[in-house]
């Protein structure tokens, strides 16, 4: 029964499953209050997070009121120490936005934030990443989180971004990673979500990325970053804030090109 339902969970949308956890976050929010770990997101205190995963669940892993993931805890300290986002007035587009960003970033940039997503009702623009609806060197920054491994052609998709976005523009493009795995793992004979679930763990991967996956953003013209910053942080920070380890990939476009 344990593994009927494990199977059941690895095969829901993983929008559709937060959109379902979301409608439970004021209960949850409160249920779960107090001081051990803080959201720098929302700012909320809690004394423990919500368990998340699909091949494995972690815990300490989901915010209880914006339902942010480590990733995205870590990003917003990245972005508030490390980057004048929060300073400056940027044309930002944010494709599949996370719920836990939209409301704070719209509120920060009102017009000048655009989001894009092929099949969310939440986006302003509808879009295929592969194809974007939008001009040469439109964007001064770009978000596009854990969505390249989503994508059939992953380097064209890449090419459009690169395109889209403005030279000396910036972006950070977060992707699973397999550390210690050469070679990105790839085989369109894996044509079911069956297939695709055993050999990559979830079965809307159509790959696997190794630790080329900033080779690939540099092939498609990116100045590429990849940036270990939790390690940067004090032990207590990552776990107040209940980090996780990813690689933040801060990609460029160079202000000649």
């Amino acid at each position: 029964m344990r593994a009927q339902v494990k199977y059941i969970l690895n095969h829901i949308p993983r929008r559709a499953l937060l959109m379902f956890v979301h409608y439970f976050t004021p209960v949850t929010a409160v249920l779960y209050s107090g001081s051990r770990y803080r959201c720098p997101v929302c700012g909320h205190g809690f004394r423990k997070l919500l368990p998340f995963g699909y091949t494995a669940v972690r815990k300490n892993a989901l915010c209880p009121s914006c339902l942010s993931l480590e990733r995205h805890r870590l990003m917003w300290v990245y972005l508030k120490r490390e980057t004048d986002f929060f300073r400056k007035a940027l044309l930002v587009l944010h494709i599949a936005p996370e719920r836990c960003f939209m409301r704070k970033f719209q509120r920060h940039l009102g017009e000048f934030y655009v989001t894009a997503d092929l099949e969310s009702p939440l986006a302003k623009v509808k879009m295929d990443v592969q194809k974007a609806p939008f001009g040469d060197s439109t964007f001064d920054v770009i978000f596009a989180n854990h969505i390249l491994e989503h994508v059939e052609d992953d380097r064209k998709a890449m090419r459009e971004l690169f395109r889209i976005m403005k030279p000396g523009g910036w972006g950070i493009l977060l992707s699973p990673v397999v550390r210690g795995l050469a070679e990105t793992r790839e085989d369109p004979s894996l044509d079911t979500p069956q297939k695709r679930y055993e050999a990559y763990g979830q079965s809307d991967h159509l790959r696997e990325y190794g630790e080329d996956y900033p080779d690939r953003l540099r092939e498609a013209g990116f100045e590429v970053e990849s940036i270990d910053y939790a390690a940067r942080l004090s032990p207590e920070e990552v776990e107040h804030y209940a980090l996780g380890n990813d690689i933040i990939y801060l990609v460029r476009r160079p202000a000649g090109n």
